[in-house]
């Protein structure tokens, strides 16, 4: 349990303007869709609350939610128990995406002004120098900006709420991703060449370029989670 505690504390972020509650269910996700708790293992609310000095109301605040979500399930007799997230759940997650992100560049390629396409040219030039300087943070904030006018210009509310609800895990399988720079360049590259197509108006290079990108991002997460499973 020491392990998971310390891996928990590690992800708790009390800087952010938010409930206890929150702060620790992220936490929480965040250690299990990093692998950092092992699918199988049990969470203990007492000792999580002695041993992060706080009350238990957030814990189960978070297990409750983290329940809902199926990241971890009441076992009678057992109790809390880690579901976590299998290479299944995550080529499930990419397979959704692809065929999201590819709507909604197709989408908003016919709806983008030249403003617009000025606006993804300067977030594309600004991440060249965030990878120079090694910036993780800004990288991470820059793809999910590229990501974000997309989905807005794409103007598909709906499209948009189901991208939200697996922003989670989006976000935590980038943040893997992006732990190599070779990727990183990868990843801008690939970004350059879906801004071209939608410049374009090229629906066949859009979607080739979108699956591969989303594909190669999905192979590096793999053999990531099993490293970390050994």
């Amino acid at each position: 349990m020491s392990q998971i505690i310390e891996a928990i504390k590690n992800n708790l972020d009390l800087t952010k303007n938010v409930p206890l509650k929150i702060s620790f269910y992220e936490a929480l996700k965040k250690t299990i869709i990093m692998s950092e708790i092992p699918a199988g293992a049990r969470i203990n609310e007492k000792e999580l609350s002695a041993a992060l000095n706080i009350s238990r109301t957030p814990i189960r605040y978070a297990l409750s939610v983290l329940e809902e979500e199926k990241l971890v399930e009441h076992i009678p007799k057992k109790g809390i128990i880690v579901r976590g997230i299998s290479l299944k759940d995550a080529i499930e997650i990419f397979d959704i995406r692809k065929a999201l992100d590819t709507l909604a560049a197709t989408k908003a390629m016919y709806l983008m002004t030249e403003a617009d396409f000025a606006d993804m040219e300067k977030i594309l030039t600004d991440c060249e120098g965030f990878i120079d300087d090694g910036d993780v943070e800004q990288i991470l904030q820059n793809f999910n900006q590229f990501n974000e006018l997309i989905y807005q210009k794409s103007q598909m509310l709906r499209l948009r709420e189901i991208v939200l609800e697996l922003q989670t895990y989006l976000r935590y399988f980038r943040e893997i991703s992006i732990g190599s720079l070779e990727r990183r360049k990868q990843a801008l590259a690939e970004h350059w060449i879906i801004y071209r197509g939608m410049r374009n108006k090229d629906v066949e290079q859009i979607t080739l370029i979108t699956h591969e990108h989303l594909n190669s991002s999905l192979n590096f997460i793999m053999k990531e989670m099993e490293s970390r499973k050994t």
